[in-house]
């Protein structure tokens, strides 16, 4: 019975001993203790498009999103931390037309992307321009051309965002958070990289 005892007493001491091992193993190799890192969704690129209602002009995109979840809070209980949707970067666009001398550009800060295989959404607030829209929010969207395909890209105000009200009247509404068309126009040159994510988890609320 004596010696049974001390035989289970050393095995388990071994068994403790080899625990302790490997968590001091663990703990020497540079990431095993931590789940791998997940790249956040992201858009990057410039492009010129062809924009079939205005097939000679000029017309340029430059995007540089990269998810930011939970990193805009809002004055609401519900959102107060913010959106998984939330984001950072910048676009700019530039619109040259024939026989003129004057190019509208504008850029705007990216506050939503939302990423998928390969297509995005994403939406920015003008902050600079040389037109009267600044503050507005504007809405794009991107596919990444796959087998040879040409990427393809979609603007909020090429071809809707309408309203019609009870008068008849037509007025362009304010675009929501990650609002946009889909990619409705032909990159002609240059292109975009996206990198997909799935959203992430909702953060624990703290109850009571």
């Amino acid at each position: 019975m004596m010696n049974r005892t001390r035989t289970r007493t050393r095995a388990l001491a071994v068994g403790l001993t080899t625990v302790a091992l490997l968590a001091s193993v663990a703990a020497t190799v540079p990431g095993s203790a931590a789940a791998p890192k997940v790249r956040p969704g992201a858009v990057h690129g410039a492009a010129s498009i062809l924009y079939v209602y205005s097939a000679d002009h000029d017309i340029r995109f430059t995007v540089d999103a990269e998810a930011a979840p939970f990193s805009r809070p809002l004055n609401d209980p519900r959102v107060k931390n913010g959106l998984p949707t939330d984001a950072r970067g910048k676009v700019t666009f530039s619109h040259g037309v024939p026989g003129q001398d004057i190019t509208r550009w504008g850029e705007a800060e990216v506050d939503c992307l939302v990423t998928g295989r390969r297509t995005a959404t994403l939406s920015a607030v003008i902050t600079a321009g040389n037109t009267d829209e600044v503050g507005k929010r504007i809405g794009i969207s991107i596919e990444d051309g796959g087998r040879g395909e040409p990427d393809r890209l979609g603007f909020s105000w090429g071809v809707a965002n309408l309203d019609v009200q009870p008068d008849g009247t037509i007025v362009q509404p304010t675009v929501g958070t990650c609002m946009a068309l889909a990619p409705f126009a032909e990159v002609t040159k240059g292109g975009f990289k996206l990198t997909p994510a799935t959203l992430p988890p909702l953060p624990v609320v703290p109850k009571g």
